[in-house]
């Protein structure tokens, strides 16, 4: 379970306000990139708080209602649409959201804690850590948060394009997600870069 080891480290060297930063969303063929950032009150408890993705949708709701109601916890986040996706690519389009997260945190960090590897011109000070959703509290509140997040803008776009059943994969490449696709081929929100996208996309897109 993660825990504060690395951000009590980060305290011992003087460092007080201390960010986890993870993403939502790298993977999938639609929709947007989630990221949020969150710094923790020292001491921060809270049970069964772990990386999103070992944690049932239920679950998931209940921590991210804990987290993000909690007076103490100074939390953000901030998204980078399938446009920018596709202008840019996705990692640095992680990266962009990721920033964005920082840069919305009503207190800007001493430090962040970045799930994954360093990122190369981030405008904070950090420390890349790999599978930190699973060590980092803080990068795992954030894995919630973003997860969380995406998850109910995936539901919103559900609404306007059911036939895809975005709300039960969130734009994965499912199964019947690539059936859907080759029947009605791509809508607005689907990445054009992605593969299968880019080979099904039709010369009149559904918006």
């Amino acid at each position: 379970m993660p825990d504060l080891t690395f951000e009590t480290a980060c305290h011992a060297r003087g460092l007080f306000w201390i960010a986890g930063v993870d993403e939502a969303g790298r993977g999938p063929l639609a929709g947007p990139v989630a990221a949020a950032a969150v710094i923790l009150p020292r001491g921060f408890a809270c049970a069964g708080l772990d990386d999103s993705k070992k944690i049932s949708v239920k679950r998931r709701e209940i921590l991210f209602k804990k987290i993000t109601t909690d007076p103490e916890v100074i939390w953000a986040v901030a998204t980078a649409d399938h446009e920018e996706i596709d202008r840019i690519n996705i990692l640095r389009a992680t990266h962009l959201a990721m920033r964005r997260a920082v840069e919305a945190l009503r207190q800007s960090p001493d430090f962040c804690l970045i799930d994954g590897l360093p990122v190369r011109d981030f405008p904070f000070p950090h420390q890349g850590i790999v599978k930190g959703d699973g060590l980092s509290l803080s990068i795992a509140a954030a894995s919630i948060i973003a997860k969380v997040t995406r998850d109910r803008m995936m539901q919103e776009i559900d609404r306007d394009f059911p036939e895809f059943g975005f709300a039960q994969h969130q734009g994965y490449g499912t199964k019947t997600h690539l059936e859907a696709l080759r029947i009605y081929g791509p809508c607005c929100h689907h990445r054009r870069s992605f593969q299968p996208v880019a080979q099904l996309a039709l010369p009149l897109d559904r918006t």
